[in-house]
């Protein structure tokens, strides 16, 4: 029997946002992971608010419509508001009830300088860190290394030299036609209009510069999680500065193994790793490498080249589905923390993944 075609809106209903998202759908298990840690971090959010005044946007539910904009794809912050007025399940994981107001874009634009100001951000990467390492998730030995170019929001005609004002556009308008052949540009006499903090710089010979940062991240390898992280501007030395920086941070008394591209093979770096008990695993240049048979000799090398690589599924990840291969945003600061929010979302996607397989 051909049922009725009927369109009219039912003016109440009985069933929750909860209550439409299904038992075994993965946002669940990550919105109880990033629950714990919001919890965690109530002190935090306290001081950063006056005890009295006109109330702002919950925190909690700040930081879970940023995870949902990474975890989607969304590639701006008025789709992420449009897409919150119509879509229960984002509802139910940012905790709005389907009669509650969204907020307006430039609202909620304004109240996430709140977590660039307090760096609450990078405190809920280390709770979720923390969690991980609880379920004995995180190697506290084996580690890689690796950086990555973060394009800037920012165009190759702004990159001006310094002191100079910004031109006419005349009659061209504002996007006019420039010729830079045969006008060298570098980073110590030019500087970009629209983001000063960016820097012309590339990753691999023979590639186009680009205006950006450079993302590094300090993977462990047992499960591929990231343990930490870190946002820089771009210099022929970054990369090999970070890793230092973050192996530092991690502590500890047991003797580490990083393993890294050939990048990182680099005398000075090589012997600055030994100097901190961490064994450079370090993929060997053909000629020159600072990588001697005391270390290539022992299966554990080989092992670290095998599994350096999986560092290239995070920064995949956080460019395909977090949309990050270009950042939306300019500053140093605000690059930083949307950077460390994919890298929280890639480990709250990644626990996920680990617990059902251990589940099966």
């Amino acid at each position: 029997m051909r049922g009725e075609n009927q369109e009219q809106d039912r003016m109440f209903s009985y069933r929750s946002p909860a209550d439409r998202v299904p038992v075994d759908h993965p946002l669940r298990a990550v919105k109880e992971m990033a629950n714990r840690a919001l919890k965690e971090l109530s002190e935090e959010f306290s001081k950063m608010y006056a005890p009295a005044g006109r109330p702002s946007i919950p925190p909690e539910k700040l930081i879970r419509a940023l995870l949902l904009q990474v975890l989607y794809s969304i590639r701006s912050e008025r789709m992420l508001m449009e897409q919150l007025d119509y879509n229960l399940l984002f509802r139910w994981f940012v905790g709005l009830s389907m009669d509650d107001e969204v907020w307006d874009h430039s609202t909620f634009s304004k109240n996430r300088e709140r977590l660039l100001d307090a760096e609450i951000v990078g405190k809920f990467f280390a709770k979720i860190r923390e969690q991980a390492r609880e379920k004995g998730l995180l190697s506290d030995e084996h580690f890689t290394v690796d950086g990555t170019l973060i394009e800037a929001w920012a165009s190759q005609k702004s990159f001006q030299p310094k002191g100079k004002d910004p031109q006419d556009p005349g009659e061209q308008g504002r996007n006019p036609e420039v010729d830079f052949r045969d006008k060298p540009r570098s980073n110590e006499t030019h500087r970009s209009t629209t983001d000063g903090d960016a820097r012309l710089m590339k990753k691999t010979p023979g590639a186009e510069a680009r205006l950006g940062y450079i993302g590094h991240v300090l993977m462990e390898n047992r499960n591929g999680l990231v343990v930490q992280q870190l946002l820089t501007k771009g210099s022929g030395t970054a990369e090999r500065e970070a890793a230092l920086q973050m192996l530092e941070a991690i502590g500890g008394t047991k003797r580490l193994t990083v393993g890294a591209d050939k990048a990182y093979d680099v005398a000075g770096f090589v012997e600055e790793l030994r100097e901190i008990r961490v064994t450079p695993h370090v993929a060997r240049k053909r000629q020159g490498s600072a990588i001697d048979a005391r270390t290539v000799r022992h299966s554990g090398y080989a092992v670290s080249q095998r599994v350096r690589k999986r560092v290239e599924e995070v920064f995949g990840w956080m460019k395909t589905v977090g949309c990050y291969r270009k950042t939306k945003f300019r500053g140093e600061q605000r690059v930083s923390m949307a950077f460390t929010l994919a890298t929280t979302a890639y480990n709250l996607v990644r626990m996920r993944n680990l617990a059902t397989q251990s589940a099966s």
